[in-house]
């Protein structure tokens, strides 16, 4: 039974393929091996093909007509795009090198300020904030009020001092006044002491020739004598009376220095109570926008105590082009700037200043190139970009990114002239 199953099978595959096949020997059927047969059998003629084959050749076109088979012909519309793919990179290629020629731009570029903080120069408790955050304020604004009630009696104080030292300024001249009439009446007496004392000298003279001669009595020489002494007495003491009279009016001339430095003193601490009372109100100094406010209504503020951040209008961009774009950037030359935050809208500037030297060397750490192993990198040097125009109704403010396009060529480039025929 196991025989012919085995013959039965190896018949099927011979039919059905004409391709060498595995034949099961009687032999090897019964001890379970298998035989592979180099031999296959002849494939028969298909009398039905060979008509198509003749017919196929007489429908071949002639060898001069044949189809050609390369890649162009095979697939032309791949090699139509591949070709428009390469012309579009050569013009592509163009035209960067076109623009590099014309343009140098950087996205290495912030807009900057000198943005500071506002603080009282006082201490108080704050009264009134009449500005809110990014609120737009002009010089002289209002940004803060601190309570001026003790300052206004500081004020009143100091003027009350100042009119004291006015009026004692009055009094020591209304005495220098007194004094001057003092010294002239004690010159007065002086000159009437010398008036007595020469007509005392003239009768003490007078009498002591006749009391010598005979014709005058020792009581009348005497009593002259003694009246001379006594005149010369009081001459003394009147020109003493009238030297003590000087002396006091140095005195009052002093103390009249004294009270108008006095005055000079109040008057200064009057200006300081005035200042003072002018710090309570914390006023912009300039243009621009108050950011980040911190002060509060009932605010006990110290002075120096932040109340807020101001970033003033006047703003520009700061542009780190490498070092090896500088070559032909000038200050005065044209610059477009885009904004980040605002795609799609430009605006004009020019080159201000280039700094003299890479934003690594006036870093806080500047690198040191003479220790350690040395490794070159192309630096970047700060450009000052200031706005022509900048615009009043969009926000701009440190820290923005932009990105400026330095023209370095005035010709024209080649998108531009495209541009015009288009």
């Amino acid at each position: 039974m196991f025989k012919n199953n085995v013959l039965e099978r190896s018949e099927a595959a011979l039919q059905q393929s004409d391709s060498p096949q595995l034949v099961w020997s009687e032999a090897d059927a019964r001890s379970g091996q298998e035989q592979v047969t180099a031999r296959a059998p002849l494939r028969q003629k298909d009398p039905v093909a060979a008509p198509d084959a003749s017919q196929a050749s007489q429908e071949q076109p002639p060898s001069g007509k044949r189809r050609r088979n390369g890649p162009l012909h095979r697939r032309p519309v791949v090699s139509a795009i591949g070709a428009v793919l390469f012309a579009s990179m050569l013009g592509a290629g163009y035209v960067y090198l076109d623009n590099a020629e014309h343009f140098q731009s950087t996205d290495d570029a912030f807009i900057a300020a000198r943005q500071s903080a506002l603080a009282p120069k006082i201490s108080g408790y704050i009264t009134a904030v009449p500005v809110t955050d990014n609120q737009h304020v002009v010089a002289g604004d209002i940004i803060a009020r601190i309570d001026e009630r003790d300052y206004r009696i500081a004020l009143e104080q100091a003027e009350a001092q100042v009119a004291a030292a006015r009026a004692s300024i009055a009094n020591i001249d209304a005495q220098l006044d007194v004094q001057q009439a003092q010294i002239a009446a004690n010159q007065a007496q002086v000159d009437q002491a010398q008036a007595a004392l020469v007509f005392a000298e003239q009768q003490a003279a007078r009498y002591e020739h006749l009391e010598q001669t005979g014709y005058g009595t020792v009581q009348n020489a005497q009593q002259y004598s003694s009246q001379l002494r006594q005149q010369q007495a009081a001459l003394a003491s009147a020109q003493a009376t009238l030297k003590l009279a000087q002396r006091q009016l140095e005195s009052l001339k002093a103390q009249r220095n004294s009270a108008v430095a006095n005055l000079a003193q109040t008057e200064a601490q009057r200006d300081q109570a005035k200042l003072n009372l002018t710090y309570t109100a914390v006023t912009a100094a300039q243009p621009g926008r108050v950011v980040n406010l911190g002060a509060a209504p009932g605010q006990f503020a110290q002075p120096g105590t932040n109340l807020t951040m101001f970033v003033p209008d006047q703003i520009w961009v700061t542009a780190n082009f490498k070092e090896i774009q500088l070559d032909r950037i000038r200050p005065g030359e044209a610059v477009t700037l885009q904004i980040d935050a605002y795609p799609g809208r430009t605006i004009p500037g020019h080159v201000d200043s280039i700094q003299p030297g890479s934003g690594t060397a006036f870093s806080l750490l500047p690198a040191q190139n003479a220790t350690g192993n040395y490794v070159k990198i192309v630096q970047r040097v700060p450009v000052k970009i200031v706005m022509d125009n900048p615009p009043a109704d969009v926000a701009l403010g440190p820290g923005m990114s932009v990105v400026p396009t330095v023209r370095i060529n005035p010709a024209p480039s080649f998108l531009e002239r495209l541009r015009k025929f288009i």
